[in-house]
């Protein structure tokens, strides 16, 4: 599955109301962290079909970064029905994000 653009717009109907779990990638054009970790989120969202992938991009999104509480990034959080179930701050290898999100 393809890596969804995460905005105030469709958060309901992608997150909140998902049937899957939701891994959320809060991130920064300018987070060199950020840049690291993207590939890893990426293949994440393309090899596992049972999860939804969302980016944040936390410029555009501000709202949904205080919501959720995001004050270093890349920080990735896991959503189970419509609740964060996980949250981890800064770049982890692929394994450790596959172990957070139960793989």
């Amino acid at each position: 599955m393809s890596v969804l653009t995460i905005t105030n717009s469709n958060y309901n109907t992608e997150v909140t109301n998902s049937d899957k779990p939701v891994l959320l990638d809060f991130w920064a054009s300018w987070c060199g962290p950020c840049k690291m970790l993207s590939p890893v989120v990426d293949e994440i969202a393309e090899e596992t079909a049972d999860i939804k992938v969302g980016k944040v991009n936390v410029d555009e999104q501000p709202e949904l970064a205080r919501q959720f509480g995001v004050m270093s990034i890349p920080t990735l959080v896991l959503i189970k029905d419509g609740k964060i179930e996980q949250q981890s701050v800064g770049v982890k290898p692929k394994t450790e994000i596959l172990s957070m999100i139960g793989k």
